[in-house]
């Protein structure tokens, strides 16, 4: 919603896994609110700590709101909810509708539409949660990539 908690989590710990496969120069990685609560802000300092127990650095990102251009520009939008799936869905070109996804739809259990839980009025064991959550789905997308798309640009 915000892109303090969940999304930033999510850029993060993917953005870590791609360089660390070695497709940064061809994987671009960013990610932005469907609200404007937050626009300029810095992560949930929540969410930085507990990534930062695991190496994942947040603290140079920035909360932004979805722009047209973002449907246009990415082959990937990554929901964390179905709320924000619906939100994204009604905002995009219908051109650009099968772009959005759920998040979760990289993790093991794909099938069942799992959403990944806001946990900003919560304690820390939400931000862990999504962090292995977020763990999950971003090594099930980077497979994914690898089998499919970055393979055609080895």
């Amino acid at each position: 919603m915000g892109n303090i908690c969940r999304s930033p989590t999510a850029d993060a710990v993917f953005r870590h896994f791609v360089k660390e496969a070695g497709f940064d120069h061809m994987i671009e990685v960013d990610s932005a609110g469907t609200h404007a609560y937050h626009i300029g802000n810095p992560p949930d300092h929540r969410a930085q700590h507990i990534a930062l127990q695991r190496g994942y650095k947040m603290h140079d990102l920035r909360a932004r709101a979805v722009k047209s251009r973002d449907f246009e520009e990415f082959d990937y939008i990554l929901a964390m909810d179905k709320e924000n799936f619906t939100l994204l869905q009604q905002r995009s070109p219908q051109q650009h509708i099968s772009k959005i996804q759920l998040f979760m739809q990289y993790g093991k259990n794909a099938d069942q539409d799992v959403e990944v839980p806001d946990p900003y009025f919560g304690g820390q064991q939400g931000f862990e949660l999504v962090l292995d959550m977020v763990e999950e789905a971003s090594q099930g997308l980077l497979a994914h990539l690898r089998n499919n798309k970055v393979k055609d640009n080895l």
